[in-house]
């Protein structure tokens, strides 16, 4: 039941407001033999304390970069499944990295993997031993064949990879329209990364400009041998000027002088074709598990910003980066 609050789909602020407000009429009406049973078995009270928690953490202008961030350490991603599998020590994490052959001092471990994932609310400490929060065992369900994925992203990261992906994911986009969610100082590089990793096609012709044969008879008007020839080479669809230029064993600049004569008598029109980038099948198995994992951090945030002030509600609720 407790951990269905947490991922049940979420309901808005009113069905937000409820549940906490079902949760404080809960702890007024109960009556504990003792204050160490309630805060030791009482499910209520630890789900009380982790929505206090998250709404603690997530009040962080750059949370969800931080999550992604700290997701994306392959070695630290299974130490976070480990922890999921039972309560962990320290000493027990350290052995099960050896047996990996991953050799780590137990300051390391807790530094560079541990603290991490407590900071962004995956894992709670108790006593020496670390175990999932109920958040974390929920973005745990989701994580499935992320651990793919883990190295084709860069580590510490302002997240322009996720946002592409994410932006992808509707269908094709231009570079315009690409450009308008990243900067364009950095949206060249941005594609060519996601491109190597095969997570998006990159377009195969790179032409914005296209020529085309109008309807208009070509026996109305005078041609050259070289200007038909060039004429009877443009298909139907259309074609760049790099490609027309091999097909007809010219140089692009005589093509271009061609194609203006041409156009002149008014036999070729040109049509401005945006180049577009689109995800591969992996790049959209990604994209899915970035947008299920974005959308159960705005739900839970949910849970939390009735408790919020107004002011900070708009950080978690935004995409990766705007």
């Amino acid at each position: 039941m407790v951990v269905n609050l947490l991922s049940s789909k979420s309901k808005g602020r009113q069905g937000t407001s409820e549940n906490l407000k079902d949760l404080e009429d809960m702890c007024k009406h109960c009556i504990p033999i003792t204050p160490i049973q309630c805060i030791s078995l009482c499910r209520f009270y630890k789900l009380k304390n982790e929505l206090r928690s998250l709404r603690n953490i997530m009040d962080n202008p750059v949370y969800t970069t931080d999550f992604f961030n700290v997701l994306k350490n392959k070695t630290r991603f299974h130490v976070f499944q480990m922890i999921l599998n039972g309560k962990c020590t320290l000493a027990k994490i350290q052995q099960e990295l050896k047996n990996i052959k991953c050799s780590h001092s137990q300051y390391s471990i807790s530094d560079d993997y541990i603290q991490p994932l407590i900071t962004i609310g995956l894992v709670t400490e108790s006593l020496g031993k670390y175990h999932a929060t109920l958040f974390g065992i929920c973005i745990n369900d989701l994580l499935d064949g992320f651990d793919e994925f883990v190295q084709k992203l860069p580590s510490q990261s302002e997240c322009y990879e996720e946002t592409l992906l994410q932006l992808l994911l509707s269908g094709p986009k231009s570079r315009q329209e690409i450009q308008q969610v990243i900067s364009p100082i950095i949206a060249s590089r941005i594609l060519k990364r996601l491109a190597n990793s095969n997570l998006i096609n990159l377009p195969v012709d790179r032409n914005y400009i296209f020529f085309h044969k109008s309807k208009r008879n070509p026996a109305l008007e005078k041609l050259t041998a070289t200007e038909l020839n060039v004429y009877q080479t443009i298909p139907d669809e259309g074609i760049g000027v790099d490609k027309l230029a091999k097909l007809v064993n010219l140089s692009q600049r005589r093509t271009y002088n061609h194609i203006r004569h041409l156009k002149g008598k008014k036999l070729v029109f040109t049509r401005n074709i945006p180049i577009t980038y689109s995800l591969t099948p992996d790049g959209q198995k990604l994209a899915i598990i970035l947008q299920n994992l974005l959308q159960k951090i705005n739900e839970t945030w949910g849970f939390t910003e009735c408790t919020i002030p107004p002011t900070q509600r708009s950080y978690v609720t935004n995409s990766f980066i705007t």
